[in-house]
Parts: structure tokens; C-alpha cells; sequence
């Protein structure tokens, strides 16, 4: 109780924001509308020492990583607060976009980092429908609507369409992680293929700047005293009633594979 009384100090606060799944946007990803709320209540109440960000996302969406990752920095900023990224178990592709908006990234000796590329996947369904007696019927009014038809067989000039959109989003990607990390990262080494790291190895090729877990480092900086409010998620009624499992199958579905990608 003395904490609440006037002119009494108070132990030191670390407010901690936990993101943790696939990036997305709707209701069941991570993205700027479902965190926006909880990065603004912690960067803003209690005039907190650091905002610890505990991250464990196999990546996903680029736009939705982007506007996360630059709320973060403006909050960051705005209010002056140290930002710190604990990984658990990966912070991959988007999941590492995260990670780089901390001022500092620390990794259990087990995490995955790095995945810093672009991939899209998706399957060609044209011989299945002509094997089953399907006729496909696509009318457009420009020439680049069909683009990449899983019903249609894959055209040479749609997949070089997709793959300067993937260098496009790859360059944006590279310019965050370089703005971020800077003189951190080792000259001459390309750490953009799509190559991941763990652990300490994340260390030795500037992706982290430390192995450790929150508390222990949080003591360490601030005091055994330090306090810890801890801002997530909350599920939705139907969702605690596990009502929404249907509609929610092939996000699921996607979210796993995501997960499999890092042997998770």
C-alpha cells in the first residue's frame, strides 16, 4: 500500500505488451487494430522505465508488421520509453519486422530469428476441375483480374507480376531491419535470403543484441522491486465458448503451416 501514498517512491515500472501468433489482419491475427489499444495504454500509463515487447509470431502479413512496428517507434518516441523485445520460441519474417522496432532484441538460446524474405504459396486446381467434369468461366474487364486464377494454369507473365511485388515488399524489409539494427550488423554478410538464426547465432550476425529472458534482465536494469503490468489480447465471447472454431478453420490452417515452417 505505500506505493499509493503521496510523496512515497515507487518501485519501477515495466509495462510488457505480448504479441504472440500469426500477423494478420481480422479478428483472429495479430494487427494494428487489435494492438493499437494496448501498445497506447503501454507506452502511456504509469510513466513506466521500459515497454517490453514479448514476441512469438512466425510473421505474416508485411503491411500489417509495417504499421505495428511503426506505431511502436512513434510511441516509443513520442513518450521517451526504452523498448525491449524478449523472443520466445521465433520472431521470423513479419515476427522479426516486430522484433526491430524494440531498441533492443533479446533471444532464449532456443528462439528462431531472422527469416528476412518475402513467400507466397498458394495451389493450381486446373487439371483436378477438367478430371471432375468442372468448366471454369472467367469474364474480366482488364487483363491483369485473373491474376494468378488457381482454376487457370499458371502464366509465365503473372509470375514475374508477383515476384516484383515480392522484391518491392523484400526492399522495404531490408531498409527496416537496416535503419534499425545499423552498425550492428556485420559488413559483407547478406542476412536478407530468407535464412534464420537461433539463439546465440542470431548474436553473432547482429539480428539480437543479447540471450536473456524479462524478468531476470528487468531486475537486473531496474531492481528486484520492479513492477510488471502485462497488456494481451482478450478473446472474444464466442471465442472463449469456442463457438467461433468453424469460421476460424482456414485461418487456422494457414497459422499452422506458418508455425510448421520453424519446426513448431
Amino acid at each position: 500500500m505505500l506505493r499509493f501514498l503521496p510523496f512515497m517512491p515507487s518501485a519501477p515500472l515495466v509495462n510488457v505488451v505480448r504479441m504472440s501468433g500469426m500477423i494478420a489482419a481480422g479478428p483472429r491475427g495479430l494487427n494494428d487494430q487489435a494492438l493499437a489499444p494496448l501498445l497506447e495504454r503501454a507506452f502511456r500509463r504509469g510513466s513506466p522505465k521500459a515497454v517490453a515487447l514479448v514476441i512469438n509470431s512466425p510473421g505474416g502479413s508485411p503491411t500489417q508488421s509495417s504499421l505495428i512496428g511503426a506505431r511502436i517507434r512513434r510511441l516509443a518516441e513520442e513518450k521517451e520509453v526504452p523498448t525491449i523485445a524478449f523472443v520466445e520460441d521465433v520472431a521470423a519474417s513479419g515476427g522479426y519486422w516486430l522484433a526491430c522496432a524494440a531498441d533492443e532484441i533479446f533471444v532464449d538460446e532456443n528462439s528462431v530469428t531472422g527469416s528476412i524474405g518475402v513467400i507466397s504459396a498458394g495451389f493450381g486446381f486446373q487439371e483436378a476441375i477438367g478430371k471432375i467434369g468442372v468448366e471454369r468461366r472467367v469474364y474480366t474487364a482488364g487483363n491483369s483480374k485473373s491474376f494468378l486464377d488457381p482454376f487457370q494454369p499458371e502464366k509465365d507473365e503473372d509470375v514475374s507480376r508477383l515476384r516484383a511485388i515480392q522484391d518491392h515488399v523484400h526492399g522495404n524489409f531490408i531498409a527496416h531491419v537496416k535503419a534499425r539494427r545499423g552498425a550492428k550488423l556485420p559488413e559483407g554478410r547478406d542476412l536478407f535470403t530468407g535464412e534464420v538464426w537461433v539463439g546465440a547465432q542470431a548474436l553473432e550476425v547482429g539480428l539480437a543484441d543479447g540471450v536473456g529472458h524479462l524478468v531476470p534482465e528487468m531486475k537486473k536494469r531496474y531492481g528486484d522491486k520492479v513492477r510488471f503490468n502485462v497488456y494481451g489480447p482478450r478473446r472474444g465471447f464466442l471465442k472463449r465458448l469456442g463457438m467461433d472454431a468453424l469460421t476460424a478453420l482456414p485461418d487456422a490452417i494457414e497459422e499452422r503451416a506458418l508455425w510448421a515452417r520453424y519446426g513448431l
